[in-house]
């Protein structure tokens, strides 16, 4: 089935208005209007016809009425209707049905090469008859023209008939494909356009997740260790204090019932940060979240200071921390101080590893001595720190727990995940689990390749 433009731009609105094949309403009254005109005209001269022919103008009736009114059928078969229109040219009958179905057909989706033809065929049998009819009327009024203007006069009449409407046929088969193609286009810009936005959308809901966990990792390691050497430190004070024992035992218990409080707001900063796009938390906007996590971060702020005040005899146990592999001496002089046994080895020639390697394996045996602290109380724990070509390897490994005092630590559980996702993030493997005398070991292997890229 063919369509013209009419049709194809209804189709490309929607559902058809009309009734059959018709798009549109409008296009069902024209055709039907165009069919009983042709209609008409080809009965007048089918009448015509049938009297020069001598034959009953009821012939002629019955041969022009349906050959007229088959320009009702020209959007759902126009090569019929151009077929009807040729067959019918040697009758002198159908010129407003050879015009519009001309203009029809080459408007339609019908091949070009049979479009070609079949307005060739129309245009010799135009050129056919007229050349006839003009010889015939010129010799009744006693003028012979010569050959040539018979040619000429038949040639304008065949064209002038015929390739009007072939032309502004294909015009308008041109501009409705050429719409077509622009609506396309458009389409598919509208189509690309949403994908970019939702992918930029996407981009951004997992910058901010992976911001949120990294400010997460961040807040853990620096914060939860000092804040969990605080308690251990006043859990000592606690124990040991000789003078004035009532008074010491009263502030070191308030210490570390500051520090609980201050590690349980951080597990809730924590809690905000991790949640995930699907959950209810993270359908706040950022503002709203840097918001809390400002709110929560000065009251633990707040408390930790409430806590070093009342605790003025206990040292502050970050002094001069600094994320480097150098500093592991004086982070395992810090849980020695807390009463923890810790045996540190270093294997190797000392070389720099660059700053998010090193920063990377230093929070690492941070964490790890701080889930001693709080898992395993009064076990010894060994850190071992390897320095290789390429890489730098390191183990903390502590023994079960001796039955030593719970100081009451709380845990968050993302201690293993953030020392996980820290060494991935490097290309590192990172392995923890139990050992066979009941401790823990957590184990960690990083390239240095960044090390060797910032040199």
């Amino acid at each position: 089935m063919t369509t013209t433009g009419a049709i194809a731009e209804a189709g490309a609105r929607g559902a058809p208005e009309g009734p059959w094949w018709w798009g549109r309403r409008r296009g069902f009254v024209l055709d039907v209007t165009l069919a009983l005109l042709s209609a008409l005209e080809c009965a007048l001269e089918g009448i015509g016809f049938a009297r020069d022919a001598g034959l009953p103008a009821a012939v002629g009736l019955a041969i022009g009425l349906p050959a007229g009114a088959s320009l009702l059928l020209r959007r759902r078969w126009p090569i019929a209707v151009v077929l009807v229109s040729i067959a019918i040219t040697p009758a002198e009958m159908g010129f407003l049905l050879s015009v519009v179905g001309l203009y029809t057909l080459a408007a339609s989706d019908v091949a070009r090469r049979l479009t070609v033809v079949l307005a060739g065929v129309s245009v010799a049998g135009t050129f056919a008859v007229t050349f006839v009819r003009f010889d015939q009327d010129m010799s009744q009024d006693g003028y012979h023209p010569g050959l040539w203007l018979t040619v000429f006069f038949s040639a304008l009449m065949a064209l002038g008939l015929c390739a009007p409407p072939v032309l502004l046929g294909l015009y308008v088969r041109a501009r409705r494909r050429l719409v077509e193609s622009l609506r396309e286009r458009a389409d598919g810009l509208e189509r690309e356009l949403a994908l970019l936005a939702d992918r930029a959308e996407e981009r951004a809901v997992w910058a901010r997740n992976e911001e949120r966990t990294r400010i997460a990792r961040e807040m853990h390691d620096v914060v939860a260790h000092r804040v969990s050497l605080m308690v251990v430190h006043a859990a000592a004070l606690q124990a040991v204090a000789l003078k004035d024992p009532e008074k010491a035992s009263k502030n070191a218990g308030l210490v570390g019932d500051m520090g609980r409080q201050a590690l349980t707001e951080l597990r809730e900063m924590l809690g905000v940060l991790r949640t995930s796009s699907d959950g209810s938390v993270a359908a706040q906007s950022s503002a709203a979240d840097s918001q809390r996590l400002a709110e929560v971060a000065a009251v633990a702020s707040a408390r930790v200071s409430e806590s070093v005040a009342v605790a003025g005899a206990v040292e502050e146990a970050v002094a001069g921390e600094g994320p480097c592999l150098d500093g592991l001496e004086d982070l395992v002089g810090l849980s020695r101080a807390a009463g923890m046994v810790v045996e540190l080895c270093v294997e190797g020639e000392e070389r720099s590893h660059g700053a998010r390697v090193e920063s990377t394996a230093y929070r690492v045996v941070q964490e790890a001595l701080t889930n001693v602290h709080k898992h395993a109380p009064g076990a010894k724990a060994v850190v071992r720190l390897a320095h290789r070509e390429g890489e730098v390897a390191l183990q903390v490994e502590n023994g079960p727990s001796d039955g030593g005092a719970d100081v009451g630590l709380p845990s968050g559980g993302n201690g293993l995940v953030g020392m996980r996702e820290r060494v991935s993030a490097l290309g590192g493997v990172f392995v923890a689990g139990v050992t066979d005398v009941g401790g823990f070991r957590v184990s960690a292997v990083i390239p240095s390749g960044e090390g060797r890229m910032a040199a």
